[in-house]
């Protein structure tokens, strides 16, 4: 049965996303040719590219003019490129940046769709458990950078240097990931269509998990070898602990006055809210924690959303609670309501209808949250 697309336009739904893509694309390379100074240096750059440069590099800030980048180190500096009116970029997300990749996410998972049903896979839910190791990763290799950031500080060449480390960088990092778990998919696939393993979810989980373990590994060997990485195990053990307990009061209560919260996701949605645990745990003891537990200081929010949760709990709440409970502990709140609202909307009927579709939005729910968790977890954990 053709599609409205197909009818009016002659196309397939795949060659219609890869049509809008494509168009998007030239849109913006065109623009960038023609107006650079307004399409790429005060959108592309100072929203994407310039972060990137300013993170991967450990600047406060990097500055676009007509001679080029140039890194600010200090932020007297950066503000003062600011109010002269200059393209600068800071590390981190922006709201305009954060929207965008809201975009592009959603395309990318159009794509995804189509190519999960080009290939015929990713209908069961142990796909869903198997790539669970790859969210992990995400946040690991962000982690991996920010050490790369730690050792230039202390004067010490990184493991990966930039501009190759921008792939492990925002929005890249999407790309890095993706790649390296739709490598690992086809090949867990092709040994089990082959006969060397009876399934493909026991080698894909197996794959990630490596990966994942060469990661922390890294971590763990230059906590133990260098000076610019610490290891705080009970940043860890806090972190895993208290997600876990809230995932139990959350579930139980979720269940106890919502009985079919159950019903479509099953065991999956307690995952997705653990995940969005750590994210919300990480950031109190991350934001709030940190000198009680190991004498350093607080780390500073990397996200629009929590940044904009924690200025608020420091504007609406007296600074004398604030002082006694923190500024973060409202983002746990809300990490855990969201969480457990997404759940129930996904029922039973939802995943029987469009199974591959459901499990790519659950997969797409967790990674969303437990990417940027572990990553703060992980950066707290190792003191970068």
């Amino acid at each position: 049965m053709s599609t409205p697309v197909e009818e009016r336009f002659g196309l397939s739904p795949e060659r219609a996303w890869a049509a809008a893509v494509g168009a998007v694309t030239a849109l913006l390379a065109v623009g960038s040719a023609v107006f650079p100074r307004i399409v790429y240096d005060r959108f592309l750059w100072q929203y994407f590219w310039g972060p990137v440069a300013a993170d991967g590099q450990g600047g406060q800030c990097a500055v676009r003019d007509a001679g080029g980048t140039e890194l600010l180190g200090s932020s007297a500096a950066c503000t003062t490129a600011v109010e002269a009116g200059s393209v600068v970029a800071f590390p981190g997300y922006t709201t305009v940046s954060t929207v965008s990749y809201v975009v592009i996410l959603l395309a990318m998972l159009i794509g995804v769709v189509f190519l999960l049903r080009r290939l015929d896979i990713g209908r069961e839910m142990r796909f869903f458990y198997a790539l669970f190791p790859f969210m992990l990763l995400g946040g690991a290799l962000r982690t991996v950078e920010d050490s790369g950031i730690a050792a230039m500080r202390a004067g010490v060449e990184p493991l990966i240097p930039f501009p190759a480390s921008a792939l492990l960088i925002s929005p890249f990092i999407y790309f890095t990931v993706f790649g390296v778990t739709l490598a690992c998919v086809l090949t867990a696939y092709s040994l089990a269509d082959r006969g060397v393993v009876d399934d493909y979810a026991r080698p894909l989980f197996a794959m990630g998990a490596v990966a994942l373990a060469a990661s922390f590994g890294y971590l763990s060997y230059l906590s133990a070898a260098t000076d610019y990485v610490d290891f705080y195990p009970i940043i860890l053990a806090l972190t895993l602990g208290i997600s876990t307990v809230a995932t139990a009061v959350t579930w139980a209560l979720a269940t106890r006055y919502v009985p079919d919260i159950r019903k479509g996701t099953g065991v999956a949605g307690i995952v997705i809210i653990w995940g969005h645990a750590i994210d919300g745990v990480a950031n109190v003891i991350g934001l709030n924690w940190m000198p009680a537990l190991t004498g350093t200081a607080n780390l500073v929010p990397k996200h629009v959303v929590n940044a904009l949760i924690v200025d608020w709990t420091g504007r609406l709440l007296p600074q004398s609670i604030v002082s006694v409970t923190g500024d973060a502990w409202p983002f746990l709140l809300v990490k855990l309501v969201a969480a457990t609202f997404v759940v129930w909307v996904f029922n039973g009927e939802l995943y029987e209808e469009s199974p591959r579709y459901t499990l790519l939005l659950l997969i797409t729910v967790l990674a969303v949250g437990l990417g940027p968790g572990s990553r703060d977890m992980l950066r707290a954990t190792f003191g970068i």
